[in-house]
């Protein structure tokens, strides 16, 4: 089944507060569907109050891009989750993974456990468990993975309604049609690329930031044309070809990318 387009926007707080207030408001007036920030500790505030805080400024919904399991007691994760689900009528979509590459040392520096992938995995099975109970029979709280090995498509094919792969840089086309065809036959599971580069310029939070953008293969799936046109076209061969039917932007490039957002989105 084809499902229809949705745009997402990340959008950090890294300028001041009320710069990022009119970023979020032009964001919901450029046609996306949801606006999301990244769980990065000490370099912006929490991801929490700063949903709730979107949620407050427009009708977007809003959501985790996506919380690092190890950060955090499941059961309190789930609780946070849970209760903007709750406060936002149910715009939140709960973002969720095992942590950015490099999660370990973070986690030292934070003083927390350095709990290995199969460990983390398992965090997110408990904190996704915990978020069912406390939604009860009358709520539903969306839940997004980003998934990569084998143990956590499984997961995700269980317990996820939106899948998104953490890819790596020199990821093949190749090998990520293969990944997402293993979902399709899951008509329900939406499919959600996360697209940190847009001509040249490199996302903040959504890829390293070394990334060396003339290096990424050709047809690399992290890399949209900046050309409105060329990038729609894409965008559409990505939906038809891999199923992919969630976009998922940096913020920088709204602006730029607003025009097929609304083209495609039909606004």
């Amino acid at each position: 089944m084809t499902k229809p387009f949705r745009f997402g926007v990340v959008a950090p707080l890294t300028t001041d507060l009320p710069t990022w207030r009119d970023r979020v408001r032009r964001i919901a007036d450029s046609g996306y569907s949801t606006l999301l920030v990244p769980d990065v500790p000490r370099w912006q505030p929490a991801p929490g109050p700063l949903v709730a805080t979107a949620a407050a400024l427009t009708d977007l919904r809003v959501g985790t891009w996506v919380y690092a399991s190890p950060l955090r007691p499941a059961w309190m994760t789930a609780w946070e989750a849970h209760s903007l689900s709750l406060l936002t009528d149910g715009r939140f979509e709960f973002g969720i993974g095992t942590g950015r590459p490099g999660i370990e040392d973070e986690l030292r520096e934070l003083g927390l456990p350095v709990v290995p992938p199969s460990e983390r995995l398992d965090q997110v099975r408990e904190t996704i468990r915990a978020l069912r109970d406390l939604d009860g029979p009358d709520r539903h709280t969306p839940v997004v993975m980003a998934v990569r090995g084998p143990k956590a498509r499984v997961l995700a094919a269980e317990v996820a309604d939106t899948v998104t792969f953490a890819l790596r840089q020199h990821e093949s086309r190749a090998e990520v049609t293969r990944l997402a065809h293993e979902f399709r036959t899951r008509g329900e599971l939406e499919l959600a690329l996360h697209v940190p580069i847009i001509g040249d310029a490199v996302a903040p939070f959504m890829a390293p930031p070394d990334t060396d953008v003339a290096a990424l293969p050709a047809d690399s799936l992290a890399v949209l044309p900046k050309d409105p046109v060329a990038a729609a076209e894409e965008i559409q061969r990505r939906r038809e070809e891999i199923g992919f039917s969630y976009f998922v932007f940096g913020a920088d490039s709204a602006d730029t990318l607003a025009p097929v957002v609304a083209e495609l989105a039909g606004r």
